[in-house]
């Protein structure tokens, strides 16, 4: 596996820190990542804000398990307050669906209480793969759960980095195995490796339809609809998107409702 650009192996040691108000919940985690996770090691707990920044100054870890609600403030808290985030973040909470769906906006990695083992292991298998997280993502998360409404930004997480980018921006996506490609409205595109089914639920709220096992698409950026050679979508950038017959009625009852 690799980690921030260097090459690690299942010897390699990742050192970790766990922040909860809940001393059951550091217990149950450190055990969890013992029995699931052994190249994770904990050097340090810590159960408020203070506590934390303290650990943070004297401890180097490459992981956080970050607890949101704590005794003297939040998870979010400790963030605004380092000059620099330089370790990768894992949220626990036990929030609503609405939080979930923020974090999901943010590409931000999250686990839900009472942890499920499987969903540990996957959550560090991405943190080790994944850049360092941006105070950009951290703002967007913060702004989404304070809003309580849809998201008017999306962060999309590259090998190269994370992008914030404005929804109503993005023309379309089109899914290239496990991997989807945007398109947007200046021309560019940006690939991440999750797959369409990801952002066909995410988007879905924010005026995305799937017209085809491939592609998925901003209905605002819809030009018009060719009902020739199998019927396609041309988009506002000129782009030609093929349409499903499966999804040929659903298409055209949609583009009569956008008129």
């Amino acid at each position: 596996m690799a980690w921030a650009g260097i090459e690690l192996t299942f010897t390699d040691v990742i050192p970790a820190i766990i922040v909860d108000d809940i001393k059951e919940s550091r217990i149950n985690l450190r055990a969890d990542l013992a029995d699931y996770c052994p190249e994770i090691k904990v050097i340090g707990e810590a159960e408020s804000v203070i506590s934390a920044l303290k650990l943070l100054k004297d401890q180097k870890p490459s992981i956080v398990f970050l607890d949101i609600h704590l005794t003297d403030g939040t998870g979010f808290d400790i963030l605004e307050l380092l000059p620099q985030i330089d370790f990768k973040v894992i949220f626990t909470t036990a929030s609503d669906a609405f939080a979930i769906k923020a974090f999901k906006y943010s590409a931000i990695d999250y686990l839900l209480k009472p942890i499920d083992p499987d969903e540990l292991t996957q959550a560090v298998t991405q943190a080790i793969g994944q850049y360092r997280l941006e105070h950009q993502q951290v703002d967007l998360l913060m702004e989404n759960l304070k809003e309580k409404k849809p998201s008017q930004k999306l962060a999309l997480s590259t090998a190269e980095k994370i992008h914030v980018v404005d929804i109503a921006s993005i023309v379309r996506c089109e899914s290239n195995d496990n991997y989807t490609l945007f398109f947007f409205q200046d021309g560019s595109k940006i690939m991440v490796s999750k797959t369409l089914k990801t952002y066909v639920q995410l988007l879905k709220d924010a005026q995305f339809f799937r017209v085809h096992q491939r592609h998925l698409v901003n209905q605002k950026q819809i030009r018009e609809f060719v009902k020739t050679d199998g019927g396609y979508i041309i988009m506002n950038d000129g782009s030609n998107v093929p349409v499903s017959h499966r999804k040929r009625a659903e298409v055209l009852e949609m583009i009569s409702g956008l008129q």
